[in-house]
């Protein structure tokens, strides 16, 4: 099924039906690449859950345009909101595959987290949301899911919405706080909005664990294998989509 992304929807064609325009990029691929011409019809994602159902009016490859058809809302989406807090790892590579595979099974937001512990500082969002595009087009999604500013770690805490379920990841290896597994504390959580915090290479401090504690988040495990950040990541996003699959 070849999905295309339209950001730009509006104006009107013949009969009432809206217009959508393919950025030039979409264009050159649906038009050059795969040979599409005016009378086809294409299937569009608007990027914040529906698909449209299309047929092309203009087959410029600089600027393709579709009248659409029909809207079928929350397509590929979930029953949860999930905003995964993690904090960069050093090779950026490992950080991309996260973001891409957390696409695929299922998020919301994606917020950058800079740590006490963090060896990378600077994240560069703009490859992130070309990656993620490419993961919802291709995991059959309407939505893609949002990246959040750049926030350190104490402030993301602090700014927390109240009325989410909010866990952090964190080892607590001298055993001074005791965790729940993150599979039952998911199992008696009736919400919908869901925070999980993945610290660094080098884990959360104790003083940003002790912070996140102080203002409601619960601390959780993974299971017993050590983890590396982005495999975390990745699990837990995992926990949230098989809790709450049908």
């Amino acid at each position: 099924m070849e999905i295309f992304y339209s950001g730009n929807i509006g104006g009107m064609a013949e009969g009432g039906r809206t217009l959508c325009t393919l950025s030039e990029e979409e264009s050159a691929h649906c038009i050059r690449v795969l040979r599409h011409r005016s009378g086809d019809e294409i299937n569009v994602i608007d990027g914040e859950g529906d698909l449209l159902c299309c047929r092309i009016v203009d087959d410029s490859p600089k600027g393709a345009v579709a009248e659409i058809l029909e809207r079928i809302p929350g397509w590929g989406g979930h029953q949860y909101n999930l905003t995964m807090a993690v904090c960069p790892t050093k090779n950026m590579d490992r950080y991309e595959w996260f973001c891409e595979k957390a696409t695929e099974i299922g998020v919301d937001t994606i917020v950058p987290l800079i740590g006490d512990h963090s060896e990378r500082k600077v994240v560069k969002t703009e490859r992130l949301s070309k990656i993620l595009l490419s993961a919802t087009k291709q995991s059959l999604k309407g939505k893609i899911p949002a990246i959040g500013a750049v926030s350190s770690v104490k402030d993301f805490i602090k700014n927390a919405p109240e009325d989410s379920l909010k866990l952090i990841a964190y080892c607590f290896e001298d055993g001074s706080v005791p965790r729940k597994s993150i599979k039952s504390v998911l199992g008696s959580y009736s919400g919908k909005d869901i925070i999980i915090m993945i610290g660094p290479e080098g884990d959360f401090s104790k003083e940003e664990a002790l912070l996140a504690l102080s203002c409601g988040f619960i601390p959780v495990h993974l299971g017993e294998s050590r983890l590396r950040t982005e495999t975390a990541a990745v699990v837990a996003t995992s926990a949230v989509y098989f809790h709450n699959m049908d």
